[in-house]
């Protein structure tokens, strides 16, 4: 959407200017007629650009590396909510929220809202458009809030669960974050000393031809090979890298990756677990706000993020919709503990069910968060120990033939 700049008189006849994103001058005219301002000029604002070599085209670099956060979008929701309950219209709301974000793009979005909930379109319509930053859950909430006139309270239940997720999502990086760099530097530490110092010794115990150790022939042979073919070691790495990647795309590779993935020691429980809060979260949230259980379903599989569940979620949906509950499905899946559709079960027979989801969501938040906690304590020490490892085999290596030779000089 182009941006224009403008010159105009307010109610007091005083000067004012500004920028403001629309379809055309005449809309921007008359957005600004609405809010009482008289319009003298308008022109279209060109940002700076940086021009491609001979193509003439203008290209916004700035505006291609520009991503809305999910916290972003979280303390947006927060702050229209608080501008809503405190019984401010929802334009002038808007309006108050184009400079507040930090995001470029996400201003822009902001600005576009306004301009068509302006011309009648609803909020939930307006950010349908923006499916980058506005998720199909947020769009369903919002469109729920404001067909029950509820708006203000669907949008602070709305932040509540975004900074769940935002959390969430922080304890699991935080938590593979460490690992991955120690990782980085023992494999670094390993290829160096592959690389430029087990060259220049091996090269003494050539020259004696004595027959050497096992564990010295490997280390040598591990050293020519990766001194001289470091480049075919790099393409056949970056290519399974790449044809795994591609692998895990198929519908088929996807759902036996997931399956794995479940399946694996330690990992398989804390997948899981991250799987049903999310489902648990956004389910309970959900219905809370009045969207229906059918389509809530449907929104939540895109939250799942493992094909297995996310087949569970759909045999309940379908099972729910030919006149069945939708604890005994997740049950007979057995993906599910039985902890969890036992609650469910309590909370529909009670009339509860939001409230038990959210109930269920917190406990494995919490749980998430001590096996995460636990990982991390787990993981450090086996780096070590990997690393160690790695050292005490190249020097015992070198070493040991290094004190044979000692031996026979004696």
């Amino acid at each position: 959407m182009p941006s224009f700049a403008y010159r105009g008189l307010d109610a007091r006849g005083k000067n004012v200017a500004g920028t403001r994103d629309a379809d055309n001058p005449r809309v921007l005219r008359s957005t600004l007629r609405r809010e009482g301002i008289f319009v003298t000029d308008v022109n279209e604002a060109h940002q700076k650009v940086k021009r491609g070599s001979g193509l003439g085209r203008e290209v916004d670099l700035k505006g291609a590396f520009d991503r809305v956060k999910l916290q972003d979008v979280a303390v947006l929701t927060r702050q229209l909510a608080t501008l809503l309950k405190a019984g401010i219209p929802l334009s002038e709301a808007l309006a108050a929220l184009v400079d507040q974000s930090d995001s470029a793009k996400l201003s822009r979005a902001i600005g576009d809202i306004r301009t068509k909930v302006n011309e009648g379109t609803p909020l939930a319509d307006a950010m349908a458009n923006h499916p980058k930053i506005f998720t199909d859950l947020y769009v369903n909430m919002v469109r729920a809030g404001e067909a029950a006139g509820n708006l203000d309270q669907v949008l602070a239940r709305l932040s509540q669960f975004l900074d769940a997720q935002v959390k969430l999502r922080g304890k699991v990086k935080s938590a593979l974050t460490y690992p991955i760099i120690m990782a980085i530097i023992g494999i670094g530490i390993t290829a160096m000393l592959m690389v430029v110092v087990v060259p220049k010794i091996t090269q003494i115990f050539g020259d004696t031809g004595k027959a050497l150790p096992w564990n010295t022939r490997l280390l040598m042979w591990g050293s020519d090979v990766i001194g001289s073919w470091w480049w075919l070691l790099i393409i056949l790495i970056a290519g399974a890298i790449f044809g795994f990647r591609y692998w895990k795309k198929t519908p088929s590779g996807k759902k036996r990756w997931d399956r794995i993935t479940l399946r694996l020691w330690v990992v398989g429980g804390l997948v899981r677990m991250i799987a049903i809060a999310r489902f648990a979260r956004t389910v309970g949230t959900m219905l809370r706000s009045g969207v229906p259980l059918l389509q809530t379903l449907e929104i939540s599989k895109a939250i799942v993020g493992n094909s297995v569940l996310v087949d569970v979620v759909e045999d309940a949906r379908v099972a729910i919709r030919e006149g069945d509950n939708i604890a005994d499905p997740l049950a007979r899946s057995k993906q599910f503990p039985p902890v969890v559709t036992r609650m469910i079960a309590v909370g529909e027979r009670s009339g509860q069910l939001e409230g038990m989801l959210e109930t269920v969501a917190e406990a494995y938040e919490n749980e998430v968060d001590l096996r995460l906690g636990r990982l991390t304590t787990l993981m450090e020490p086996l780096i070590i120990l990997v690393m160690g490892g790695s050292v005490a085999f190249i020097v015992f290596s070198i070493l040991m033939p290094i004190l044979d030779m000692n031996e026979l000089v004696g």
